[in-house]
């Protein structure tokens, strides 16, 4: 049921919450009843579908049909309580950096 921590809860796996409902919205509703938002992994044949569900969930990074490799061109980040920041990618790079400017202006005389 929803109220099982595993359904509400950020779990770093082998563990996978499994609940049956009656509707993509519902679905949606209960998958941003939480407080992280780091991933969410969605399994269907219709592309379009899974576009339209990961446009409304509230997460960093979504999976369609897979939950195994992050792709270093893609920033993985996440939203509400996790994942503050992001790794890879360019967006990850600027997350690992901190650039410094000097303003000079030449003393004369």
């Amino acid at each position: 049921t929803h109220g099982m921590r595993v359904m509400r809860e950020e779990s770093f796996g082998p563990v996978v919450g499994i609940m049956k409902v009656q509707s993509d919205d519902e679905a949606i509703a209960l998958m941003n009843d939480s407080n992280f938002g780091l991933t969410a992994s969605l399994w269907t044949r219709d592309l379009e579908r899974a576009q339209a569900v990961g446009d409304r969930i509230e997460t960093g990074t979504v999976f369609m049909n897979r939950a195994d490799y992050l792709d270093p061109g893609l920033c993985w980040t996440g939203c509400k309580d996790t994942g503050r920041g992001g790794g890879l990618s360019v967006i990850g790079y600027h997350n690992l950096t901190r650039p410094k400017s000097y303003h000079l202006k030449k003393v004369t005389g």
